[in-house]
């Protein structure tokens, strides 16, 4: 008789159970392994914001001194309470409200008109880009200095030039009617050209069978902005509003230098008030409570601000 072969045994194939709790092991390693790639950038992150905000946060429900050697109260809300009532800190806030509004919107027209004229074929381009970019690069206080001077009453250029038309003299920054509007111009000035490359950055993205297919469509320009470009440009316009508006309502070197919130507190924004109340009066505890007012109103107007238009996206 032929020897007979051993049974083999069969392979025990994989129960589907398996199969979850190898996904769900890879998926754990995975997760473990980006939180240790990213933890040595996170480390800077938190010690250079997160703790000195949560520093700041608590210090809003102290009597903290800016000089005393006792230890801060805790307090509650008081200080809180005490803000309520406080029409210096509100009006400083409506000004700032006025500031943030008006150089984002001056800011935002003015710098889209720049990158539509610089992303034409305009001669000497190179040059004019060069140009446009230059307020971006000077410090604040440099910016700052450099407008006292132009609005000099006595001897700058912009007095200099309205009195050989005939004008009167001004005095720009100590007139109560014109400092605000004129501190407005320096900050549109400053923070236009930051507009100007975002806007023409994303300008030379639009892709150019679009524009002449509404051109031959018969599209005039005005048309052909309003359905071609805004259109392509949304999502860079929503993104540089928003924190155009954050950098503008937290604005202080430019102002604190021009006219330290003169005259008669008409230029007087929040974060010149924040400090006045920290390093002046000493109230760091009522400072920080009023630090906490301003970033809940940004981030509140902010969430609502990108909500509505991811809305409108949406929709669209």
């Amino acid at each position: 008789m032929p020897p007979t072969e051993p049974a083999q045994t069969p392979t025990p194939t994989p129960t589907p159970k398996s199969r979850p709790r190898n996904r769900s092991a890879l998926a754990r390693r995975q997760r473990n392994e980006a939180v240790a790639l990213a933890f040595p950038a996170l480390v800077p992150v938190i010690i250079l914001s997160v703790i000195p905000l949560l520093i700041g946060v608590s210090l809003a429900f102290t009597n903290s001194q800016l000089i005393s050697t006792e230890a801060p109260d805790f307090v509650g809300a008081d200080n809180f309470v005490r803000l309520l009532r406080n029409g210096a800190f509100w009006n400083a806030f409506g000004i700032g409200a006025v500031w943030s509004i008006s150089v984002t919107a001056l800011q935002f027209v003015g710098g889209l008109a720049l990158a539509l004229l610089l992303n034409t074929d305009l001669k000497f381009r190179g040059i004019a880009r060069f140009l446009a970019i230059i307020p971006w690069a000077m410090p604040p206080v440099v910016v700052a200095i450099m407008w006292q001077m132009i609005y000099s009453p006595t001897n700058g250029p912009l007095d200099w030039l309205i009195r050989n038309l005939g004008g009167p003299n001004i005095n720009w920054l100590g007139n109560f009617s014109l400092a605000l509007p004129a501190v407005i111009l320096v900050g549109v000035w400053a923070g236009m050209p930051q507009n100007t490359i975002s806007y023409l950055a994303g300008l030379q993205q639009v892709p150019v069978e679009l524009t002449e297919a509404a051109r031959v469509d018969g599209a005039g320009a005005w048309s052909r902005f309003i359905h071609v470009t805004l259109p392509a440009l949304r999502p860079i316009i929503i993104s540089i509003v928003s924190l155009s508006f954050i950098w503008n309502f937290n604005s202080f070197g430019i102002v604190y230098v021009m006219t330290e919130g003169g005259p008669g507190g008409k230029t007087l924004l929040p974060m010149l008030f924040v400090y006045i109340e920290a390093f002046r009066n000493g109230n760091t505890g009522m400072a920080a409570a009023m630090t906490d007012v301003i970033v809940i109103f940004l981030l509140l107007v902010l969430s609502l601000f990108l909500l509505r238009q991811f809305r409108k996206g949406a929709a669209a």
